[in-house]
């Protein structure tokens, strides 16, 4: 494998503020990865995998998985056999990850941890958070200038998803007529619970939804698609579910922020604690536009994402 020479490690040990910490002294050897469900799901656990891969593709380095990682006793047999391998930065594709690697890293001196959207704090642990609230916020925005019954609806797993309060808001700053509905499926991949959602929404009116999940996101796109109404893709490009159904997509580029975060490791400049990205980081974007959304108004969503990018304010009344 290759090596690379760590220069002046001193030089790293910066003293930060808030709650990033010190920052690691680098020299990656091979990276490891723990996904709850499959890398197949063609959701979450997909666009972990597609992560891992850019990391092998772009710096060379030997790449391990695990699938259906729950427990903590799983977790720490999965790092086990990691460590067999030399790995010493470890991706756990979740939230769940978070306490159990706060628990376990200790036992593991020579690794770097990486979880999603859970809170750490201490040496050689990182938590990545997607900053949501925006993807949400342009979603409903653009569903409440697509609605011909004046009815949206999001079908989201849980009620702590920022996506939620910015699709709601999002849709009322553009159109404050329009009648938001929000429901929960209380799982990432629940489809059964989804679809009693989607059909008590289609019963109400709702023209243009937005399944903010990821087992169910697709079937339920599917569903929405024979119906012959509109949805709005999540965490990646679903377009190709059909471009009459799917106006656009909220997209989080996983792969892109996972080689993103190996490279900081490898420089000795991955920050400990915990890390947010949004679109200004061009990690989280929306997806090209199908043609039944008008021209007028791809022209205004694509200069108010812009202006966020830029100013990081979202559009107001």
């Amino acid at each position: 494998m290759t090596k690379i020479i760590p220069f002046l490690i001193a030089f790293f040990l910066l003293t930060l503020t808030g709650c990033q910490q010190a920052l690691n002294t680098g020299e990656l050897e091979s990276v490891g990865l723990l996904i709850e469900d499959t890398i197949t799901d063609k959701g979450w656990g997909t666009k972990g995998y597609k992560g891992l891969l850019q990391i092998k593709e772009e710096l060379g380095k030997e790449v391990f998985y695990r699938e259906e990682v729950k427990s903590k006793a799983q977790v720490r047999s999965a790092v086990r056999e990691f460590q067999k391998n030399d790995v010493n930065l470890v991706f756990g594709h979740g939230k769940l990850y978070a306490p159990i690697f706060m628990e376990i890293k200790a036992e593991f001196p020579d690794m770097h941890f990486v979880s999603f959207n859970g809170k750490v704090s201490g040496e050689r642990i990182t938590s990545i958070h997607f900053d949501s609230y925006a993807m949400g916020y342009f979603a409903g925005m653009i569903s409440g200038a697509m609605t011909e019954t004046g009815h949206i609806g999001m079908i989201a797993a849980f009620p702590w998803q920022p996506e939620a309060t910015g699709f709601r808001e999002g849709a009322n700053m553009y159109n404050e007529d329009v009648e938001t509905h929000i429901d929960f499926v209380e799982d990432w991949g629940d489809k059964n619970r989804a679809f009693a959602i989607l059909r008590e929404m289609t019963g109400q009116g709702v023209d243009v939804f937005y399944p903010a999940g990821d087992g169910y996101t697709v079937s339920v796109i599917e569903r929405i698609k024979e119906q012959g109404h509109y949805a709005i893709g999540f965490v990646s490009d679903m377009a190709d579910l059909g471009e009459q159904t799917v106006l656009t997509s909220t997209i989080q580029h996983v792969d892109r922020l996972y080689v993103r975060i190996a490279q900081k490791y490898n420089e000795g400049q991955l920050q400990t604690g915990n890390i947010h990205y949004d679109f200004q980081e061009e990690v989280i974007s929306l997806a090209p536009f199908s043609d039944e959304v008008p021209k007028e108004l791809q022209d205004q969503i694509n200069s108010l994402v812009a202006e966020y990018k830029e100013t990081g304010k979202l559009p107001q009344p």
